[in-house]
């Protein structure tokens, strides 16, 4: 590696884009240009009509962002409504048509918008789940989903596949998980929200029958996103009101969300190859800098140094050993990077990551969890800043959390606290 400038970045350096990315000024630009105006796209007037025509405008540069027709794209307020409206909607209608047919196959490293969805079908709609595992890199394991399809293919109602997983990153082949369901007529979901932008898609050629898709990941709105639904898909409609979006999402459509949104995606895949492959070498930079700063840390999910698609281009995930995730994100940003442990919490009681241990780490490992992901802001200055504080941060991440367990081994001595 290079050697480290000694001056770093000014202000904090943002590397937790997978989370939200600044927008882009393209994008910007458009949605405040259209904020200025006024007009119900659904209104029959003048100013409802160019409202009208903008959100179209929108709708198609979306579909050749995606690779699908315009009329596909159905508007949402982001990924997680566009994972419930197609698991649920695919769900109900495949039911509906048969009633033996409840089964949902679905990966245990889901984003929560999927797992949440698909716990709440099994306990209030009868579905009966089968969770996928995964390897050691995160990556389906294809052989138990061939199995899954050939012992009951008539019973399966719905599977779901991420295209590439928001915390370590990895990519997943989702082309071979349509492939085994297809001939059976099993349609298909994909969470998509991570992997559009940053990896070349092709709603046409992946044979899905659903993918999500977010705005405020690729530089647009916070607030906005997509699923995409093939034409010849039945969905049952979970939102109802004037019959807007195919009559599969009413409400009134927010014609400068959807501005920002495609003038987002205009340019994240307009720039898509350049941008992956800069992405990808101030990944590696960072992964060797890292490993060269903190020998003890691993790296989670492929390491995909030659940037072959097994990996998203801007993701490095580490575990840190004898650390709390939590801890060293907290140093971190007193250092002034700001990264994200990718780890969820429920009803505040911290959990390690259900991803890592989908993946097979131990509980112990996987609390030392620390993603860094990069962006279109993310430059060379970013990576070296991070890779100058990592040493000093898991050095007293760990004095704190060695501190913290001879605290806790001294109050159960005690008593104290049963």
């Amino acid at each position: 590696m290079d050697s480290i400038p000694a001056a770093a970045p000014p202000g904090p350096v943002y590397l937790d884009h997978a989370a939200t990315t600044p927008m882009a000024p393209a994008a910007l630009e458009a949605m405040t240009g259209e904020l200025a105006r006024t007009g119900n796209p659904s209104s029959l007037h003048g100013a409802g009509r160019r409202a009208h025509r903008v959100v179209e405008d929108a709708r198609e540069e979306l579909a050749a962002a995606a690779g699908c027709h315009p009329t596909e794209i159905v508007f949402t307020s982001g990924g997680t409504e566009a994972d419930n409206l197609a698991l649920k909607g695919l769900y109900w209608a495949r039911r509906d048509e048969d009633p033996a047919r409840n089964r949902i196959l679905c990966p245990a490293i889901e984003h929560h918008a999927v797992l949440d969805t698909v716990e709440w079908l099994e306990q209030h709609e009868g579905a009966d789940v089968r969770w996928l595992p995964v390897d050691g890199l995160g990556r389906i394991d294809l052989d138990r989903l061939r199995q899954e399809v050939a012992d009951a293919p008539e019973r399966i109602a719905v599977v779901t596949a991420m295209w590439a997983n928001n915390e370590v990153g990895t990519v997943q082949a989702v082309r071979d998980v349509v492939a085994l369901a297809e001939p059976h007529g099993i349609p298909v979901h994909s969470d998509a929200v991570q992997a559009f932008g940053a990896l070349p898609l092709d709603f046409a050629r992946s044979g899905l029958a659903t993918m999500a898709v977010s705005a405020h990941k690729i530089g647009g709105p916070v607030g906005i996103g997509a699923l995409v639904v093939r034409r010849d898909v039945r969905l049952t409609a979970v939102q109802h009101g004037g019959g807007h979006e195919r009559a599969l999402r009413s409400g009134t459509l927010n014609a400068a969300a959807a501005a920002g949104f495609a003038a987002a995606a205009r340019e994240a895949v307009g720039h898509l190859p350049v941008e992956a492959e800069r992405l990808a070498g101030l990944r590696d930079r960072l992964i060797d800098g890292v490993a060269d700063a903190v020998p003890e840390a691993r790296l989670s999910g492929p390491a995909d140094p030659g940037n072959t698609g097994e990996r998203l281009p801007g993701n490095a995930h580490f575990t840190f050993p004898g650390c709390e995730g939590d801890s060293l994100l907290f140093v971190l940003d007193m250092l002034g990077v700001q990264s994200s442990t990718g780890s969820a919490c429920t009803a505040g009681v911290p959990r390690p990551s259900h991803v890592l241990l989908a993946m097979g780490m131990s509980e112990e490992r996987a609390r030392g969890a620390q993603r860094f992901t990069l962006g279109r802001t993310t430059t060379r200055a970013d990576v070296d800043a991070l890779v100058a504080a990592i040493g000093e941060a898991y050095a007293r991440a760990s004095r704190a959390g060695l501190a913290a367990r001879q605290s806790s081994i001294r109050t159960a001595g005690t008593g104290w606290g049963a």
